[in-house]
């Protein structure tokens, strides 16, 4: 979370120069977020390939990689090529392959940047092996394998996933391995539970992979990986990468699954106040919908937290208050019990600090992130790559 109070001088005054709504980061909570989760997954013998998607900063994936080769993981092609252009040359675009975005795939691999691809339909390998013949180029992929029944993907056990693999092995484009997320873990509010869907992802995988082996295939990539399993994983033989990505930042419903403290929050939308209802006791700000995003992802777990909880300019959590409503440029606080606030606390033009429900969905609201660390006094601005 925030802690204004501890900036340096230089610090609070760069900090009262930016306008409001703006999406403050907190540098050494950040860096200790990304250390942590590398430290685990290391210690357990496998390879992190963090998630680009929360962050889609290049000035923030020199933190995020520690070197050009590290593995990544991205969500959209633009994510893929922006970092390609800076010499980042392992990366899985980890949502399914339409064939309109094969030739943006040929072109990265063309410059040397290994680029592989997901799918999980005959029709997907098909269409990528016509394309690889066509273009006389060879786009590796992967198979997705569905480990909970959450979204997409191939069943570890289904006959369709050895029928892919041998398409794909055999065929003008290259067979790599699998790769799985548990989105049900999203779900788990109990530590066991997520201890059971970690252990559940790593099942499906190495039993995925280890089909296809015995049917005469390579399967050299075994990829598993959600913010919530990365943290409860117990044993990951087998298992050659993690990936993850809302780690980074972390946020409300993160805290809501008990992965995370509220403290571990490294990015919040920083907010005025414009004005106040007496009548109805609500303080307005200036972040609506258009800064905090509406993502309401802690609507189902035990604590709703509305459109996000509040700190003041110095990082506290200010209890039992949340932003309860969202328009396009306006949010409007109130207490979750009715209670009386003290509007005389919240004077018109002081700031205040939201925690978003979904990091990545915050984030994806700025242009950019301002950047502070308390420790060595800087302050920086990074910016976000946009679009798809």
């Amino acid at each position: 979370m925030p802690s204004t109070q501890i900036l340096s001088t230089i610090q609070q005054s760069q900090y009262q120069a930016i306008d409001t709504p703006f999406l403050y980061v907190n540098k050494p909570v950040f860096i200790n977020n990304l250390s942590q989760l590398r430290q685990k997954i290391e210690g357990l013998g496998s390879s992190l390939r963090p998630h680009f998607k929360t962050l889609r900063s290049l000035e923030a994936a020199q933190y995020l990689l520690p070197t050009k080769d590290s593995p990544v993981t991205v969500s959209t092609v633009k994510e893929a090529e922006a970092l390609a252009a800076q010499g980042y040359s392992n990366i899985i675009y980890a949502v399914g392959i339409a064939d309109g975005k094969l030739p943006r795939i040929a072109k990265m691999l063309s410059q040397g940047i290994n680029t592989r691809v997901l799918l999980d339909s005959v029709e997907q390998a098909q269409q990528l092996n016509q394309f690889c013949e066509t273009n006389q180029c060879q786009i590796p992929a992967l198979i997705e394998i569905d480990c909970d029944g959450h979204r997409g993907g191939i069943p570890p056990e289904a006959a369709k996933l050895i029928e892919i693999a041998q398409l794909l092995t055999s065929g003008a484009a290259s067979f790599h391995g699998v790769l799985t997320h548990a989105g049900e873990s999203y779900q788990c509010f109990e530590k066991q539970q997520l201890i059971d869907a970690a252990q559940n992802e790593v099942a499906a995988a190495v039993q995925a992979a280890e089909r296809i082996r015995a049917a005469g295939m390579q399967c050299d990539i075994v990829s598993i990986g959600s913010t919530p399993t990365a943290h409860s994983y117990q044993n990951l033989d087998g298992i050659t990468e993690v990936r993850a990505g809302v780690y980074t930042f972390f946020d409300l419903v993160m805290a809501g699954l008990n992965v995370c403290q509220l403290s571990d929050i490294a990015a919040t939308v920083v907010t005025s106040v414009i004005g106040h209802n007496h009548d109805k006791n609500w303080i307005f700000i200036d972040a609506g919908w258009m800064a905090l995003s509406g993502d309401r992802g802690t609507a189902e777990q035990p604590k709703d937290c509305g459109y996000g909880l509040v700190c003041d300019d110095n990082g506290e959590v200010l209890a039992g208050l949340q932003v309860i409503t969202v328009n396009q440029e306006h949010g409007i606080i109130a207490t979750v019990d009715g209670s009386e606030i003290n509007l005389t606390q919240f004077p018109v033009g002081c700031r205040l600090h939201i925690l978003p429900n979904h990091a990545c969905a915050t984030a994806s609201m700025h242009a950019k992130y301002h950047v502070f660390d308390a420790n060595s006094g800087s302050y920086d601005v990074w910016n976000r790559v946009q679009g798809w």
